[in-house]
């Protein structure tokens, strides 16, 4: 087992990870924070209901891909504005995860970080989880001038300045939606603390590190 899974990487030299949720469990909920907190930003930019702000971001995010997405395309909002907002929440329940750090420093070729988040906010999340050295580049959503994944322009913008060649990497993700454009560039596809039957997710796993140091 662990030599077909080694087998289905050994062309890999550039490995792209998306941040929340995926380099951590989900059960540490960090995403809770900043859902509150984007609540809390409709509601008061919007003048709507905390019911109508939720009602607001699951319409944005089927049909833009974020909340941020859809915000600026009906609203005109200023998304630096909003990212610094909704992301200043609380690190305290990240942890250092040495194990994952060493598996990932073992994969051969280049490490970079791509997330819907922005870069400072992605680094913040590093920081807690004792991973920034483990990447050579941090992209956010800003890099991609705030078209965010899964939409295809975001994937090129961010991949050409990357250098990332679909062929030669891989792409780590708790999206299913997210891996569609890496599949469809040839890149090796895995769904991080989630479960799918889509054609477009070569690989499952909900233990990160040990199926890294099966590659390796």
């Amino acid at each position: 087992m662990t030599h077909a899974i080694s087998d289905g990487f050994s062309h890999v030299r550039t490995w792209v990870f998306d941040l929340d949720n995926t380099l951590y469990h989900p059960s540490v909920r960090l995403f809770d924070q900043i859902e509150e907190r984007m609540r809390q930003y409709i509601v008061n930019r919007l003048k709507v209901t905390e019911s109508e702000a939720d009602h607001l971001r699951a319409s944005y995010w089927q049909r833009y891909g974020t909340t941020l997405a859809g915000l600026m395309a009906d609203h005109q909002i200023d998304p630096m504005e909003f990212l610094y907002d909704v992301h200043d929440i609380s690190f305290a329940d990240l942890v250092p995860n040495p194990n994952l750090a060493k598996s990932i420093r073992s994969l051969p070729g280049r490490k970079i970080i791509y997330t819907n988040g922005d870069e400072a906010y992605a680094r913040r999340v590093l920081d807690g989880l004792a991973l920034e050295q483990e990447f050579e580049a941090v992209f956010g959503i800003e890099h991609a001038n705030f078209a965010p994944k899964p939409q295809k322009p975001a994937f090129d913008q961010v991949f050409a300045m990357a250098g990332v060649s679909g062929p030669s990497a891989a792409m780590f993700e708790d999206v299913d939606r997210n891996l569609e454009v890496p599949h469809a560039l040839g890149m090796r596809t895995i769904l991080v603390h989630g479960t799918s039957d889509a054609p477009h997710i070569h690989h499952e796993t909900d233990d990160l590190t040990g199926f890294l140091s099966q590659i390796v």
